[in-house]
């Protein structure tokens, strides 16, 4: 059994989780756009994280209360960042804009994380890096374009559009800024944490938008659907995440988002019935090949 669980422990493991998780996020913010207003979804999921991190996250709250006595608006600055801004703009996003546009956009994410890494850290990527990155990004090309040039240039910019940009660089400033965590805080701790600003962050937005006569469609699949995205992207996905990139840093971490493109497709098939094309797995191996190039030592030292 410890075998097993260092085996379940592997960085590049939880990574290719967490957006297997995400993209199933994906594929229920829109399936259930009509059910469930985006800012009550974002709320719901995060209680729900809450929910489940707190058993964990409790033995360490004097931790928790030494740390947000020290470090305060670092700890609100991640939550709104990671918890009340990022999903609750990608909600919005997807009322107005198709999955493919969304998707493209969302796959900026390694992009824009090397981006604020430099100025912020002074990481430079070396060259088999950009490799790796470029045949990457030339997958996730292939996938939102249906393999045909024509398809990707007729592609156009909508408010959807911009509220996806918007929460692409919040959470690619998330992501960096998780390597200015509280050190000595235990992980559970930390998201707990997180979690608990981050839902009070929504609350104010959640009430505007029940002002507004915004209300949740109550029925088994919206619930189930909630259930969801609390237990699985929200709790699951962030304790994983955050793991991984406490091992192998922001930039690597965020190439694994270029496999969103290609896990959405396939969950939207399972779910959806839409039946996966070639140039899905074409794709698909791609984007798998850049992260190898990028993820795999030289075998030197």
């Amino acid at each position: 059994m410890p075998g097993l669980l260092r085996r379940l422990d592997n960085p590049y493991l939880l990574l290719v989780l967490t957006v297997l998780f995400w993209s199933g996020n994906w594929v229920i913010g829109r399936g259930i756009r009509g059910e469930v207003p985006p800012v009550a979804l974002a709320f719901w999921r995060w209680v729900l994280a809450f929910l489940c991190v707190l058993p964990l996250a409790w033995p360490h709250r004097a931790a928790m209360l030494e740390a947000l006595r020290q470090q305060p608006w670092r700890l609100i600055v991640m939550a709104l960042l990671g918890i009340t801004g990022y999903n609750t703009l990608t909600y919005i996003g997807l009322k107005h804009t198709t999955a493919t546009n969304g998707v493209l956009l969302n796959s900026l994410i390694p992009v824009v994380i090397m981006a604020l890494s430099w100025p912020v850290f002074r990481r430079r990527l070396s060259l088999r890096q950009w490799l790796g990155t470029a045949v990457s990004l030339v997958g996730v090309t292939v996938v939102v374009a249906h393999g045909e040039l024509e398809y990707l240039l007729s592609l156009r910019i909508n408010p959807g559009d911009l509220w996806i940009l918007l929460s692409v660089f919040v959470w690619a400033a998330y992501t960096v800024l998780l390597q200015w965590r509280p050190v000595p805080l235990h992980p559970m701790a930390l998201l707990g944490l997180l979690c608990g600003l981050g839902v009070i962050g929504l609350a104010p937005f959640y009430a505007w938008e029940l002002a507004q006569g915004l209300r949740i469609h109550v029925s088994a699949g919206s619930i189930a659907a909630m259930f969801y995205t609390g237990v699985f992207p929200a709790f699951l996905g962030y304790v994983f995440w955050n793991r991984a990139v406490s091992r192998v840093g922001g930039a690597t971490s965020g190439l694994f988002i270029h496999l969103m493109p290609v896990f959405t497709p396939l969950l939207a098939a399972l779910f959806l019935g839409e039946a996966p094309r070639l140039y899905h797995f074409v794709g698909l191996a791609l984007i798998v090949g850049g992260i190898m190039v990028c993820t795999l030592r030289t075998g030197r030292g």
